[in-house]
């Protein structure tokens, strides 16, 4: 029983067997356009029409609530990314401060989280280059445009995403070439992202109606179920839409190839959170300002919706192609996080050790290819929404263990070299697990129910598996 609770000793860089080392190239610079380009993506592209329908203009308040209980997370990330500066985010700091068992649990969830955000904005980003595409009079197949289209259990239309699964490869090909290559390319991009949402705020404030924002809480704010069968409440929308604020995690992963780690982790986490917090609020704003929630909330591409739907075709168009440019950098920024947490499980002998090796330019090439082959098939053939809440459900878990963690090691080590140290630490850390533990109550239920699923299967992986393997470790 207590080898369940075993705690992982952080290996110094330079006892690690040579390809097993990250090749370190990044600055902060690199980690806070990592960030961004991971945050600011498929949430407020495309998640904000889902969480209109959750909350209706009371959406604007789903965003600040998601937002709140990040910056506490985000503030624990930073300060244990900074203590203990080693790839493998939640999963290194829930195995060094909490156990292997729940190390294990987080590290399954990241793997969940990652693997489906990707997939989400993969089918995000090809709604998007399909309305591009129509509107430069070049049609798409249906059947390859999109998904299985499913009532309940069962499908009503037929299909499979293609410009899903061509988005993935590309973005995979990208991260195998080198990081300091990948980062340097993301950080253009999203350039290219700030400049199309500044162009969107710019094009629709003038037309904010303050007509369009009544009710302003149609649904209430706690989740309930509507008579159409679809959990609804500014809580339903948060739970949802909290997946718009996540990607400084992927940061987090970044430690072992950050240049300062001690520095730099802490300005590209915090950084990242507060330049997206800020964008957040203003486009969603306007977004609902200028149109009646109920004309955008089913489209793939609302935002270019919103833009067409006020007279703005051609600014539309424009949004429309710097999304299909920019939202790439979102896949980049968890492909590469998500690569990182599969190495460094590999690494401890949770996975496969054969997983856990880089080429001769320092890059996991093997961990990265097998990534995108998982992801390439829930991209492939899943619907937005459905992939959306369930890595939620992930993320909520990671983030409630990194505020555990910054609590436990407040009291077990309170004398340890913490380069950033996190203001009002109990408040922070408390409002990461029970803000957590509430959208996760707030999730729709078959999304918890699929989550328990996937860690009872986990559970089976680790005792059969993992725990025998990395006790050799």
């Amino acid at each position: 029983m207590a080898s369940l609770f075993r705690l992982k000793q952080i290996v110094a860089e330079e006892d690690r067997p040579p390809e097993h080392r990250l090749a370190r190239t990044l600055s902060w610079p690199h980690l806070v356009a990592l960030g961004v380009g991971a945050i600011v993506g498929t949430g407020i592209l495309t998640l904000i029409g889902v969480g209109a329908d959750r909350a209706g203009p009371a959406v604007i308040l789903s965003f600040i609530v998601a937002g709140a209980i990040c910056a506490c997370a985000a503030l624990a990330y930073a300060e244990m990314a900074t203590m203990i500066p080693a790839s493998g985010s939640a999963y290194t700091y829930s195995y060094a401060s909490l156990g292997e068992i729940v190390a294990w649990v987080v590290g399954w969830s990241l793997l969940a989280e990652y693997t489906l955000v990707v997939a989400t904005v993969a089918v995000g980003w090809s709604g998007y280059t399909h309305g591009f595409l129509e509107g430069i009079g070049v049609h798409l197949p249906a059947a390859l445009s999109h998904g299985p289209r499913m009532v309940g259990w069962q499908v009503v239309e037929w299909g499979v995403n293609v410009p899903a699964l061509f988005i993935v490869a590309v973005v995979a090909g990208l991260l195998c070439v080198g990081t300091r290559e990948s980062a340097t390319i993301n950080a253009v991009l999203v350039v290219v992202k700030l400049v199309a949402l500044a162009v969107f705020v710019a094009v629709a404030l003038p037309y904010f109606n303050a007509a369009n924002l009544e009710p302003f809480s149609p649904f209430g704010f706690t989740k309930h179920l509507g008579p159409d069968g679809v959990e609804r409440g500014v809580m339903a929308a948060a739970a949802i839409i909290f997946f718009a604020f996540y990607g400084f995690d992927a940061i987090s992963t970044a430690a072992e190839e950050a240049k300062n780690p001690g520095r730099d982790l802490a300005i590209g986490i915090v950084g990242s959170m507060v330049v997206c917090v800020a964008i957040y609020m203003v486009v969603a704003v306007a977004a609902v300002g200028a149109l009646t929630y109920t004309r955008f909330t089913n489209s793939p591409e609302p935002l270019a919706l919103i833009l067409r739907e006020v007279g703005q075709p051609g600014v539309a168009t424009f949004l429309a192609a710097s999304a299909v440019i920019a939202l790439p950098t979102v896949i980049l920024g968890f492909l590469y996080g998500q690569s990182r947490i599969f190495f460094v499980m590999a690494r401890d002998r949770m996975l496969p050790e054969s997983l856990a090796k880089v080429s001769s330019r320092g890059t996991p090439v093997r961990i990265t290819v097998f990534t995108a082959c998982i992801v390439s098939f829930f991209a492939a053939f899943f619907p937005i929404d459905e992939i959306a809440a369930l890595a939620n459900a992930g993320t909520l878990t990671a983030f409630a263990a990194v505020g555990l963690c910054l609590l436990v090691m407040r009291r077990r080590a309170p004398d340890a070299v913490r380069p950033f140290r996190t203001p009002a630490a109990w408040v922070v850390g408390l409002g990461a697990i029970l803000g957590c533990l509430y959208l996760f109550i707030s999730l729709p239920h078959q999304t918890q129910v699929a989550f328990g699923v996937w860690n009872l299967l986990g559970l089976v992986f680790y005792f059969a598996y993992a725990r025998r393997n990395a006790a050799k470790g």
